[in-house]
Parts: C-alpha cells; structure tokens; sequence
C-alpha cells in the first residue's frame, strides 16, 4: 500500500499523484465521513463537492464512499470497493472518521491490504491522522465525540505508521494555536509524533 499523508488538501507533492494515474487507473473513492458531526448539511455538501472538484482537476474520476452504508454489512463494502484502488479520505473530525471506518470494516480492509502495492491512500487532515499508531493529544484540536449512537470512543489509531500525525502544525490555519497543544501533550508524554505544516506531505510504502 502507498500512503500519502497531507496537512491540508492534497499538499505540495501532487505530481506524486499525477505519475499514479499515469500508471494506474484513474477511479477514486472520496471518504467524507470525518465531516458527519457537522450541522450544516447544505454547507457540509458544498464542501464534499469542492474535495472532489480538487481531485477531479487532478484528473482522477471520483464516486462518493459513504462508510454509514455499512455499517450493518462490512461485506458488502469490501464487494462495493473491490473495483478501486485508491481511496481519499478528508479533514474533519478524527475520531467521527476513526469510528466510521471501524464500525464499516473499512479500518480493517487497510489492514488487510497493507502490502498490496496496487492500493493509494490518501489522507489529509484527519484523514491522515486516522493511520497514526494513536489518536491521544488530539482531543485538543478535535471533540472525542462519536455520532453514531455508540458511547464508544476510540484513541486507537489503525496504526499504518507508528506515530501520532499532527497537522496544520505553525500554519496560517484556524487551528494551528490549537495544534501546539497537541504536540505540548504528544512531547510531555513521550508520544513519537510528526507534525505537518500545510504543504507538507508523508509518503510511505508499504510494499517496498
């Protein structure tokens, strides 16, 4: 698997994705459930549609993936998404996203195809910070909350990388103040961590 990791949107190492679909196909599967605790649906939408405008500009052809569809059927996700090889998943709230992809089986299909060298993940925001080893210090940057009528949170990261992942580190980003807490708590407590400014991208292959 190749995992490419971002602070913000798809960074500055998009020719990376370019030479992918040069030798790939070009489908794509955008993941937007970080975003479900979000109130506004119509805002939330036109968000969805500006996230899949980006990468449709870069030339993949994107379809929508919401993980809620299965929730009751993991079987039928892994059946829905055995066509595509490259998956993007977007900001919003970490914890909502890390639960969808646990209560979905999603978690568990990147697991499983770690060392499958024909599957692109795509990560930015809380989309990269889901593959950290663990969630623990994000808690100052995102409410642990989970809005699928579960009391269950979860600090497990699916651990594709074995550090926690902090973005929007000294960026001219809302949340940067707050993603200083974040790395005060991930260095008091010895927590191995990588911060990203925005721009910066983390490529890692597992099949290599």
């Amino acid at each position: 698997m190749k995992l490419y990791l971002s602070s913000y949107r798809l960074g500055n190492d998009s020719q990376y994705l370019k030479d992918w679909i040069s030798n790939n196909d070009n489908k794509i599967l955008l993941i937007p459930n970080a975003r479900d605790a979000k109130k506004n649906a119509e805002v939330e939408k036109n968000k969805i549609a500006t996230h899949k405008k980006i990468l449709e500009e870069l030339g993949f052809e994107v379809r929508i993936l919401d993980l809620k569809e299965y929730f009751k059927d993991n079987e039928k996700l892994k059946e829905d998404i055995e066509n595509y090889n490259a998956f993007c998943a977007i900001g919003g709230n970490a914890f909502v996203l890390r639960q969808a992809m646990k209560l979905s089986g999603f978690d568990k299909y990147l697991i499983d195809n770690i060392n499958n060298k024909n599957i692109l993940y795509i990560g930015y925001s809380a989309g990269s910070c889901v593959v950290s080893k663990c969630l623990d210090g994000l808690q100052y940057v995102d409410e642990p909350i989970n809005p699928y009528n579960n009391d269950e949170i979860i600090y497990e990261g699916i651990n594709l990388v074995d550090y926690t992942i902090a973005p929007h580190y000294k960026s001219d980003n809302k949340e940067s103040k707050l993603i200083d807490n974040v790395v005060d708590y991930l260095e008091n407590n010895n927590i191995n961590y990588r911060a990203l400014r925005d721009g910066d991208v983390i490529r890692v292959n597992w099949d290599e």
